[in-house]
């Protein structure tokens, strides 16, 4: 087995978080299957502001009477966060 020259030590690895970046779209713009699958868990939900990344996820900013919540879902309308 080669001998190797060097330092011992071992790598840190350092774990970065980068936000996606989102662009704007209108509701009527976030694909089909998505709003389906949001209607059928959200119904009572209205969108009232929509974006998309370039992975295809969504963040939505959903409205009900007095509440509001923001959520991203998968580009199959799949819940990811809500906050």
């Amino acid at each position: 087995m080669p001998s190797f020259a060097g330092s011992t030590e071992q790598s840190k690895v350092q774990q970065v978080s980068q936000e996606k970046e989102y662009k704007k779209i209108t509701p009527d713009q976030v694909g089909k299957e998505t709003l389906a699958n949001i209607k059928a868990n959200y119904g009572d939900y209205q969108i009232s502001e929509a974006a998309v990344s370039s992975d295809g996820e969504y963040k939505l900013v959903l409205k009900k009477d007095n509440g509001i919540l923001t959520a991203t879902f998968t580009p199959a309308g799949e819940l990811i966060k809500i906050w």
